[in-house]
């Protein structure tokens, strides 16, 4: 008996050794298992993170095309997204007069009936469901929910979600995209509000270069005429350049070497005016000369340095233009030595309460847009005093998305 149990004790040791090295192994295996799942990116925790998980990603890809508005090529590019963030058999995307998009079966037979009902629900401004009454035994589309998509000029279209039976859910989801999706196009909408401030402040800076300078630039042309034929021809070229630059229609950005160059153009034209009596001295670094920036930010900001400093004055004028790499930032500096201004009064001239003062609407534009495409903390810093001149900088982000030199052959500025 001894001896059989003293047989079967190491048997018994190989076989738990055995069942030891089974259960790590089988241990082992589920790790790697789970790692790999994870390493794939196929364990992404629980069955609800799963779903927020998707049902976020779903909704990002959709958003990009409804930015550009609710016209047929972002309805085309964002209906298949929605109609898998619904889940339903078929999903299409109206204006007031057609459908713009459909994803899924049934549009044969179903889209004309789409709009007559439509046309219903744009009445009332509101969601309804109802039956598509569809007699194809093989047709799915059994039950339809129209929700409202809006905008700030009130209902734009529809967003029609189709299902193949009635459901409270489907209705609750699909008022509940088409919300999301009437976000993204009042969003559009917002876009291009600001394009068209934009555009129109630079038409309100163009305005203010036309009248008097291109008048004092031709005056000063034609007095070198007859004395110095050669520096008027060469003027003229300048005075051809810069009319070109500031009045071309592409684009809301450029670069600081472009900005920089019509500056050179103006001040020759100025120079030319007001002989002698002009000293400019420009400090600019190499690596800063492709910083994308807004068209037509710096001009106004010399133009009206060279205004104070001579116009408003009897002395001589000095100029300093700086330009200086801060790590992420360009900074600019514009400095001159010419009358200066009283600090209340500039803080109404940029707040917009003094429009008819002698900086017109040069600073206010400038300090306006910059905020408009940086924020808040890019708005011109000023420093001046009365009879102190007047120094503003200007601190330009060199990587901002949506932010590139447009020009021909060149991206625009997409928002």
């Amino acid at each position: 008996m001894t001896q059989t149990l003293a047989g079967a004790a190491p048997a018994a040791v190989a076989l738990l050794g055995a069942a030891a090295l089974l259960a790590l192994g089988w241990a082992g295996g589920r790790w790697q298992a789970r790692r790999g799942e994870r390493a794939a990116g196929l364990h992404l925790g629980t069955p609800v993170e799963r779903a927020t998980f998707h049902t976020l990603h779903t909704a990002s890809l959709a958003a990009p095309p409804l930015r550009a508005g609710l016209t047929e090529d972002a309805a085309r590019k964002a209906a298949r997204r929605l109609r898998s963030l619904l889940g339903t058999e078929a999903l299409c995307l109206t204006d007031r007069e057609a459908v713009l998009a459909w994803d899924g079966p049934g549009a044969d037979h179903h889209e004309r009936r789409a709009m007559a009902r439509v046309a219903r629900m744009l009445e009332s401004g509101r969601s309804m469901s109802l039956r598509t009454d569809c007699q194809r035994p093989d047709c799915p589309l059994k039950w339809a929910v129209f929700a409202p998509l809006t905008g700030e000029d009130g209902v734009l279209g529809a967003l029609v979600a189709y299902g193949s039976r009635e459901s409270a859910v489907l209705v609750r989801a699909a008022t509940e995209v088409a919300r999301w999706v009437s976000v993204q196009l009042e969003l559009s909408e917002l876009d291009r509000s600001r394009t068209r401030l934009m555009e129109a402040e630079i038409k309100a800076l163009r305005a203010q270069i036309s009248p008097h300078f291109i008048f004092n630039s031709l005056a000063a042309i034609a007095s070198f005429v007859r004395t110095d034929p050669e520096r008027a021809r060469d003027l003229l070229l300048e005075f051809a350049d810069f009319t070109r630059y500031s009045f071309r229609r592409h684009g809301d950005f450029t670069t600081l070497a472009e900005e920089l160059r019509s500056i050179e153009q103006y001040l020759a034209l100025a120079g030319a005016r007001f002989g002698d009596r002009l000293t400019v001295t420009l400090q600019v670094a190499p690596e800063v000369l492709p910083v994308a920036l807004p068209f037509l930010c710096l001009q106004p900001l010399v133009e009206n340095a060279v205004k104070h400093g001579l116009e408003d004055s009897t002395s001589r004028c000095r100029i300093t233009i700086a330009a200086r790499d801060a790590g992420s930032e360009a900074v600019l500096a514009i400095e001159d030595n010419g009358v200066g201004m009283d600090p209340a009064l500039l803080r109404r001239i940029l707040a917009g309460e003094r429009t008819g003062s002698s900086s017109g609407v040069g600073l206010p534009n400038v300090d306006e847009r910059m905020r408009q495409v940086y924020g808040d903390d890019y708005g011109l810093v000023i420093e001046t005093g009365v009879g102190a001149g007047m120094k503003v900088t200007v601190r330009i982000p060199k990587y901002r998305p949506g932010v590139h030199p447009s020009g021909p052959g060149q991206p625009r500025h997409r928002g």
